[in-house]
């Protein structure tokens, strides 16, 4: 079931029960029941909205703790740059390509499409009243839009960690024009959108562990093999030398600010907030999102104890994300114990799949592949666990259709991209710093310099 036709149904039932009598009589809603149930739905998603604006932030103070102090500015950067120019495309192109307000310009059948209509979103008049509300649908577009295009501007928040230190600024930026206005849009509307792997799959993914996370990891990891490694990474005798980060501190307040952010992400995605049971369920998603966090930073910090003979900051943090990625695809089933346990898994994911991409000479700043690609996976797949209507081959498949439309999409750019402008800065300028080659400018210049 995608987004809309659940939440229409919902809506449908909630004014059926909203009126004084409850759903004993049947009665029609009254008008002031249905006003309601516009309001709280657009509430939520306008709330939910910002807070996973919000983790915008978190990405920013989380990627620009983890590089070294000469590439900072480059990271904080990069990430006004993506999230302005995701709200600019996602409003020209990506919105109407993922919604197409039921309309199915390519594949039209009554199974669902493979492509929406092109065109720029469109909001409600200034002013409507009540009886055009009920005209528009379950919430103002509006919110529907921003809440939305959060999701977006993530997807590509995840790229830029990944390809840090090493990248030049233009050609990341064109990349996340194309993510952002076609690649993350297109796939979406397959599950969100009323598109085949909703209808004719059946696919569950409630916030996108696969929808979001999986498909800017694969983004990520496509980069990452064009790009190659930071110089010094990789040593020919196969050893593997840390840059450390320029300020833990900063890091760990981005991982707070996404771990907050993660309730809106999550809780708005319940798309709908007019009845008892729907204000339940969100109560219920924002619990089990906190604990699949704490899960997966326990998980991490026992492991990296365990493992190294003392505790890694990072891969706790790293865990704590990992454990949220893996709530994502099914945050309302579980109970609080098996989403710990869901949580859980993500962490030990994290602390494993960091040194498997090393051990492959696949450089990620940050740890965001096996944070958002492989614990999406795994999310994706942990619907089987706790929702009854999920099939096995209703996950796999759609998350092998995704991972190979992102995955080769997203190469044949990165190759465009650098056959045609170069994406790598040169050898001089990454050894001096992005900040300075690329910018002009330092983020700590009191310390960077002599």
């Amino acid at each position: 079931m995608n987004k809309f036709s659940k939440i229409l149904g919902v809506t449908a039932a909630a004014a059926l029960v909203a009126s004084p009598l409850l759903a004993q009589d049947a009665a029609a809603p009254t008008e002031a029941s249905r006003d309601t149930i516009f309001i709280f739905n657009s509430l939520l998603f306008l709330v939910g909205g910002f807070l996973v604006f919000w983790m915008a932030a978190g990405f920013t103070m989380l990627e620009a703790g983890l590089v070294r102090s000469k590439n900072v500015t480059m990271q904080l950067t990069k990430n006004v740059a993506l999230f302005s120019l995701a709200a600019i495309f996602y409003y020209l192109i990506g919105y109407n390509l993922m919604y197409p307000l039921g309309s199915w310009t390519i594949g039209t059948d009554d199974t669902g499409g493979y492509l929406g209509a092109f065109g720029p979103a469109l909001l409600e008049a200034v002013g409507i009243t009540a009886d055009e509300a009920d005209d528009i649908g379950y919430a103002s577009t509006g919110s529907d839009f921003f809440f939305q295009l959060m999701f977006c501007a993530t997807t590509a928040s995840i790229v830029s960690g990944t390809l840090a230190e090493r990248i030049k600024l233009w050609p990341f930026l064109i990349f996340t024009i194309i993510l952002t206005a076609f690649i993350y849009p297109i796939q979406a509307s397959w599950k969100w959108g009323g598109g085949f792997l909703d209808s004719q799959w059946g696919f569950l993914d409630f916030a996108g562990s696969t929808v979001v996370h999986s498909v800017g990891g694969w983004a990520a990891l496509a980069g990452a093999l064009i790009l190659g490694p930071r110089i010094g990474k990789y040593t020919k005798d196969g050893r593997t030398v840390p840059f450390l980060g320029s300020n833990l501190p900063l890091a760990t307040l981005g991982t707070f600010i996404l771990w907050l952010g993660w309730f809106g992400f999550n809780g708005g995605s319940q798309l709908a907030m007019g009845t008892v049971g729907d204000v339940a369920d969100v109560s219920r998603i924002f619990a089990n999102t906190n604990t699949a966090a704490a899960g997966g930073a326990i998980a991490a910090l026992i492991l990296t104890q365990i493992l190294y003979k003392k505790v890694d900051l990072t891969m706790v943090l790293n865990g704590a994300l990992a454990g949220l990625v893996s709530i994502t695809a099914e945050p309302l089933t579980p109970g609080l114990g098996m989403a710990t346990l869901i949580g859980a898994v993500g962490g030990v994911i994290v602390v494993f799949g960091v040194p498997f991409l090393d051990k492959m000479k696949i450089d990620d700043v940050v740890g965001a592949i096996p944070v958002h690609l492989f614990a999406g996976i795994w999310g994706t797949l942990a619907v089987l666990l706790t929702n009854g209507d999920a099939t096995f081959a209703g996950q796999i498949v759609p998350i092998i259709i995704v991972a190979v439309f992102v995955f080769v999409v997203s190469l044949v750019i990165w190759l465009i991209l650098k056959a045609t402008m170069g994406i790598r800065v040169s050898e001089e300028d990454e050894v001096t710093g992005l900040d300075t080659a690329e910018l002009g400018m330092e983020a700590y210049p009191e310390f960077t310099r002599g």
